[in-house]
């Protein structure tokens, strides 16, 4: 008779300075540092152990050199939410907190969850998605500027308009390299290309979505939706109804795609009339701006499967 599959789980929790794992069955636990050769410990390891599901939580970018280096030796990795895995361990008793715990409690969530393996973002989409996120942080220090302006002392103005120059130059140079490099790809050459057909979605919308959902096009409308954090959620219970809510998702994809939405609305006569139909009928404002989030969401997704340019009729 042959011998039955052993399933194996890793829970990998992460901090700057190390990396405590456990591995089940067993339970067995250690500790490595967080670098060069605390992580070629750890692939040899895992590489002899040929594990089922390796788990991650994602700790604000963290977690991104690990999981990188785990997918590139072809190792099952998941980078799963953390308030999921919280409420996953105060649902099963655990309330106490420590890195060892965490790794025991990533463990056994793999093993009853089994979160699905998800396929890591590239290298080119990787550069891209920091750029974004280094453009956006730069764009609110800009708006935080701006305010004081208009309140500070006189002594202050001139530091402030020093500071607000020197954030335009900077967040230009990153528009140059963001359109550089879409523009050196004949995929992202493409893609851009056919988004930007849309009227309302323009070069920010654009890059955005490209940079921080490359599942675009790849999934299906409720699949992107939700990924997004644009579908409704049903709040049901018995003959109760309860009110639709949306909750989860990326948010920043979804604050672009809001603005993107609301020009959309002014400019875009398919999104227009969707918008006019749903207020006819009595709709609440904000659920007519989700839905049109939703709705320019799902064409931008079709578009880039079918590799179709902008077709007001198809739409």
């Amino acid at each position: 008779m042959s011998e039955k599959l052993v399933e194996r789980f890793v829970g990998i929790d992460i901090s700057k300075a190390t990396l405590d794992v456990c591995i089940e069955p067993g339970g067995e636990l250690f500790c490595v540092a967080y670098d060069e050769p605390g992580m070629a410990q750890i692939m040899t390891r895992l590489e002899a152990l040929a594990p089922t599901l390796i788990v991650l939580e994602a700790t604000g970018g963290l977690e991104t050199r690990l999981a990188t280096e785990l997918a590139a030796r072809a190792l099952p990795v998941a980078v799963v939410n953390a308030r999921q895995v919280r409420d996953f361990a105060k649902a099963s008793g655990q309330l106490a907190k420590t890195d060892r715990i965490d790794a025991a409690v990533l463990c056994a969530f793999g093993r009853a969850i089994r979160p699905p393996v998800r396929v890591l973002k590239d290298a080119v989409t990787s550069e891209l998605d920091s750029l974004l996120t280094r453009r956006h942080q730069l764009v609110q220090m800009r708006v935080q500027e701006t305010l004081r302006l208009h309140s500070s002392a006189k002594v202050q103005v001139k530091s402030l308009k020093a500071h607000l120059a020197w954030l335009d130059k900077r967040i230009a140079e990153i528009d140059a390299d963001l359109g550089q490099r879409l523009r050196a790809s004949d995929v992202w050459r493409v893609k851009d290309d056919l988004l930007r057909t849309i009227p309302g979605v323009g070069e920010v919308t654009s890059r955005s979505l490209l940079g921080k959902c490359p599942e675009l096009g790849a999934l299906n409308r409720r699949e992107i939706a939700k990924l997004v954090g644009v579908a409704p959620l049903n709040a049901d219970s018995g003959k109760h109804r309860g009110r639709r809510f949306i909750w989860g998702g990326r948010a920043d994809v979804r604050c672009v795609l809001y603005m993107a939405s609301l020009s959309a609305m002014r400019c875009n006569p398919t999104i227009k009339a969707f918008a006019k139909r749903l207020k006819a009928a009595g709709k609440a404002p904000k659920v007519v701006i989700v839905a049109c989030m939703r709705k320019l969401l799902t064409i931008m997704n079709t578009m880039l499967k079918n590799n179709a340019p902008w077709n007001p009729k198809i739409a």
